[in-house]
């Protein structure tokens, strides 16, 4: 199995401006931030930093920790926007800023999946603020956007509003994943499409426990029982360093060789501005038709 890079460019609201020493510098917008990156393990273009805040892990390494601004930042966030879709960018107590950049190529990447499909239906569990789901609302699907946190939901329907998507054919569900799903499966629905950012941990709405090793295969599964032979992606994200990406690969390749299609794997990676340099930051694994 081959293993490629998908590379997260520059645009007008992100870029990834220097990185080195265990550190980063990104520009979110107007604001610029220093955040811990373990992999950055190379010397920075610059040893000026010029930034407005900064996030400094606690010591223990159980990984909480705190900000420290050095010059005014919103703190109920500040407008961006990738293509259609419009969110709200916010230093949140989790070191990252309420989306993920890095997988500005994913949400390209499953539009063009569902090119000519006359309003497909897209999965997108795990779907935090939604910048995935609107992306993907925008190009024309009907959206299941799962997520066990309510505030995560309420974000997401925030940002829907603020991209004037509002009136967009998306349901929003708070829920366990793994019990959303096999429900799903139940029921016996069909999707054109699913997205999975599943984390390392986690806990649903009633105190179920997600641990990703343990639980990922079994949801692996069950997603396959809700795609067909006129399916045309699934697409994996898993952001826990210990996993290989050959491992969830593999995974998929075992669920959805009698699907036909195709199966790749690799790394997210984000282009750095002022070398070029890329800088990894997740895992993955997709099948497309």
């Amino acid at each position: 199995m081959d293993l490629i890079t998908l590379t997260g460019e520059p645009w007008a609201d992100y870029g990834l401006v220097d990185s080195g020493n265990g550190r980063k510098l990104e520009r979110y917008g107007d604001y610029r931030f220093i955040r811990p990156e373990l992999q950055a393990m190379w010397a920075p273009a610059s040893d000026d930093w010029d930034a407005h805040g900064e996030f400094t892990p606690a010591p223990d390494d159980e990984g909480g920790g705190r900000w420290v601004f050095t010059k005014p930042v919103p703190r109920e966030g500040w407008p961006l926007a990738w293509n259609e879709a419009r969110f709200t960018a916010q230093t949140t107590p989790f070191r990252h800023l309420g989306f993920f950049p890095d997988m500005a190529p994913v949400w390209s990447w499953m539009r063009e999946q569902t090119a000519g499909v006359e309003s497909p239906t897209v999965m997108n569990l795990f779907g935090y603020t939604g910048v995935g789901t609107l992306a993907m609302a925008a190009s024309g699907a009907q959206m299941v956007h799962v997520d066990a946190s309510k505030k995560s939901v309420e974000a997401a329907k925030g940002n829907a509003a603020l991209s004037n998507m509002t009136d967009k054919p998306i349901r929003w569900i708070v829920d366990d994943a793994g019990k959303f799903v096999a429900r799903e499966v139940r029921r016996g629905r069909r999707y054109d499409g699913i997205l999975l950012d599943p984390p390392k941990y986690g806990r649903g709405p009633t105190g179920e426990v997600w641990q990703l090793e343990q639980d990922l295969p079994g949801l692996i599964a069950d997603c396959r029982q809700l795609l067909d032979a006129d399916s045309r992606f699934l697409f994996l994200t898993v952001y826990a360093i210990r996993m290989s990406a050959l491992a969830i690969g593999e995974l998929l390749n075992q669920h959805f060789a009698d699907l036909g299609g195709k199966i790749e794997c690799g790394e997210l990676a984000v282009r750095e501005e002022a070398r070029g340099l890329l800088l990894p930051t997740a895992i993955f694994a997709r099948w497309s038709r």
